[in-house]
């Protein structure tokens, strides 16, 4: 519940209350009002933007590690869809000037438009290690004067994130079409599901000469092979993977057609569901554009971006222990761990090696964040290359 869109004057007394009770006093800038949300926190210095309008934040308070956030303003360029996504937003100080050509208005009035509420406070390390000892918990903002006892107990009844289905609320309601940029010749037609996609990505698979046709997050594998694709995405999304049953069972028809498929993020859990996996919660997950991921294959290492909350279980463990290489049976023949985090050894990919499928947990598109993994796009186009000639 997000306050009310209008600018306010910057000043006004707010607090920040999470679920063990942990309360941070702070200034009001944006929306004044009040929300509710996870509470995480995004070790990026950069990519602001890009962070908001991502829709795998959805019902989530976001606090920014980086000091100083907002001196680019907010452009029209760089969104990554229709809207700001975050329920709130937490800084240690917003920037009180724009300094940027491309700017179009502040930081703060886009949240105020928005109806997000955001706060300053000087503890964004003490909350960020709260979290990382203790676990993303639920949490609120509120513009004061406020009674953190009353409302602490709002808090500890408003929605977790376990159990949460909300790829459906975040996706789009009708197809459409993301072309080839003029120059470049349409070679692939690639469905995509919207689980809560970020229009860098299909923009990055257009630039490689894919006609995407994004669609729904509810479509069946019926509806998604009946645009006739050389590859079928499954895009990046909110909440928990175990409550989007519907794309895991569309995943498996796609799967039964042999077509070639590509899991970004949410879409590489919901792939490991479809294999027969388990998916569990990180205590505090991954948010940010540093994270070392390895390529078991070849030892590479990538520095890469990452929003997510949930990964997938390696066969036969909880997430905790240690992940094995060795292939692994699923219905769809054998599947074999394929990347991992170094930071702390959670599943980063998977694939299938008797078929054309692979997913990863970080985001190739790079929006925001360094680029090392923009090749998993050219892998995609090299899979649907060798199921046409397959096929010929």
């Amino acid at each position: 519940m997000a306050g009310a869109p209008g600018a306010a004057p910057r000043g006004w007394p707010a607090v920040l209350v999470l679920e063990d009770g942990t309360t941070f006093g702070g200034t009001g800038f944006g929306a004044r009002g009040e929300t509710f949300g996870e509470m995480v926190f995004n070790t990026a210095m950069t990519g602001y933007q890009e962070t908001l309008t991502d829709p795998s934040y959805c019902r989530q308070i976001v606090a920014m590690t980086a000091p100083h956030i907002g001196n680019t303003g907010i452009n029209d360029e760089d969104p990554e869809s229709r809207r700001i996504w975050v329920s709130g937003y937490v800084v240690r100080e917003p920037s009180r000037t724009t300094s940027s050509w491309r700017a179009r208005r502040s930081l703060e009035e886009e949240l105020a438009a928005q109806g997000v509420p955001g706060i300053a406070i000087t503890g964004t390390r003490a909350l960020t290690r709260r979290l990382r000892d203790r676990g993303v918990m639920r949490a609120a903002i509120s513009a004061g004067p406020a009674d953190p006892a009353e409302l602490l107990e709002r808090v500890l009844t408003s929605p977790r994130m376990a159990g949460a289905d909300l790829a459906r609320e975040v996706s789009t309601a009708e197809p459409y079409e993301v072309r080839p940029p003029p120059g470049v010749d349409a070679r692939y037609r690639v469905a995509a599901v919207d689980l809560g996609i970020k229009a860098a990505t299909p923009a990055a698979m257009a630039a490689r000469g894919c006609l995407v046709r994004v669609l729904p997050a509810t479509s069946t594998a019926a509806e998604i092979l009946a645009t006739s694709p050389d590859g079928v995405f499954f895009s990046n999304g909110p909440g928990d993977p175990a409550a989007a049953g519907y794309a895991a069972a569309a995943l498996r028809g796609v799967l039964a057609s042999g077509v070639p498929v590509f899991g970004i993020c949410l879409g590489s859990q919901i792939l490991g569901r479809a294999l027969g996996l388990g998916t569990y919660k990180l205590r505090f997950g991954h948010r940010g554009v540093n994270q070392p991921v390895k390529d078991l294959a070849t030892g590479r290492v990538q520095v890469t971006s990452h929003n997510h909350g949930f990964a997938v279980a390696p066969p036969g463990a909880d997430g905790t222990g240690p992940v094995s290489r060795a292939p692994f049976d699923t219905p769809f023949g054998r599947a074999q761990v394929s990347h991992v985090n170094l930071n702390d050894g959670v599943v980063e990919g998977i694939r299938l090696l008797d078929a054309r499928t692979f997913g990863i947990q970080y985001h190739p598109e790079a929006a925001p964040g360094p680029h090392d993994a923009a090749g998993e796009f050219d892998a995609f186009c090299a899979l649907m290359q060798e199921a046409r000639h397959a096929q010929a």
